[in-house]
């Protein structure tokens, strides 16, 4: 299977660009940026309209942006959609795609087209059961790399398997096909799937940061690769978008990306002068108050004595 070539800086920090409602979450204060490439395009696999099919065995290959893309702590929080189409004749048919943030720009090797030992994280869409009983396939899964484990090929990934869910239907699906990767840095990562009716998303799963490590690199690169064996299939990319999400009114009390109610610190600052000037308000008003009856009293103690001496 061969991919034509593509590739694009995409820039994930220090965007300006019109904020766009993509983000398909249930929180309302969460909003979208569009990542764009440096001359302000569009993520070059949606402009492209790229679509790669391969029918022949014993083929890989696959892309990945040519330069990293920085994630730093204003835009470390990401969606990426992927729609493609996984399709062929007959019931013998393999091997799968992978998507790619890894901190090594990719290339060509034995799991899913890409390199074996690889840092960062591999969605793999495996359409081609070796010796895994009991799981439905395709089956989608997730592997976080350390940059010296090795994929566990013979047992499909199940030595390597972070999280995954069997998707029977998704090849050949009536609908259109789709990937949404959501993640949270340092809070969550989600996968959901579409393809057993349009519009409606299939949770593959959710993990927390808490309880497991899903630490993508501060500095990686967005790929896709392809791979056939024995056996051949289509696997068609038809379009790919990547967003930048950010929360609405981040310092005005606002959800934080993990739910929780959160002060930014200037309200917080603001709000204590507040009750400290009320406080030193009420202090001098009290003050003055007993300042001001000393000196009532003090003229008319001066008064009083005044007076009893001009009757001598």
């Amino acid at each position: 299977m061969r991919f034509p070539t593509f590739s694009s800086l995409l820039c994930l920090a220090g965007l300006v660009s019109v904020p766009v409602n993509g983000y398909a979450g249930d929180d309302p204060n969460i909003k979208s940026i569009p990542v764009y490439s440096p001359d302000r395009r569009p993520p070059v696999a949606a402009r492209m309209g790229l679509l790669s099919r391969a029918s022949n065995r014993d083929q890989l290959g696959g892309e990945t942006t040519q330069q990293p893309s920085p994630v730093n702590k204003a835009h470390s929080h990401l969606q990426i959609e992927l729609e493609f189409e996984i399709h062929g004749n007959g019931n013998l048919h393999g091997d799968g795609f992978a998507l790619w943030l890894t901190k090594q720009r990719a290339t060509q090797g034995p799991v899913f087209g890409s390199t074996d030992r690889f840092e960062g994280l591999g969605i793999f869409v495996d359409t081609y059961k070796n010796n895994r009983p009991g799981v439905s396939f395709p089956y989608v899964m997730a592997m976080m790399g350390d940059g010296s484990t090795t994929y566990d090929q013979a047992h499909d990934g199940k030595a390597n398997e972070l999280a995954g869910c069997s998707a029977r239907g998704l090849r050949n699906a009536p609908v259109p096909t789709k990937l949404r990767l959501t993640y949270f840095q340092d809070k969550s990562l989600t996968l959901d799937l579409q393809y057993k009716t349009e519009d409606t998303w299939t949770n593959c799963f959710t993990l927390n940061a808490e309880d497991t490590n899903i630490a993508i690199p501060s500095v990686a690169y967005l790929g896709l690769s392809a791979e056939t064996g024995e056996l051949s299939d289509n696997h068609d990319i038809v379009s790919l978008k990547a967003e930048n999400l950010y929360a609405l009114n981040r310092n005005a009390g606002t959800k934080d990306f993990d739910g929780s109610k959160s002060r930014g610190r200037g309200g917080a600052s603001r709000s204590a002068q507040k009750e400290s000037g009320s406080w030193s308000w009420f202090l001098f008003k009290i003050v003055l108050f007993f300042g001001a009856c000393a000196g009532g009293y003090f003229g008319w103690t001066i008064y009083r004595t005044k007076a009893r001496a001009s009757r001598f």
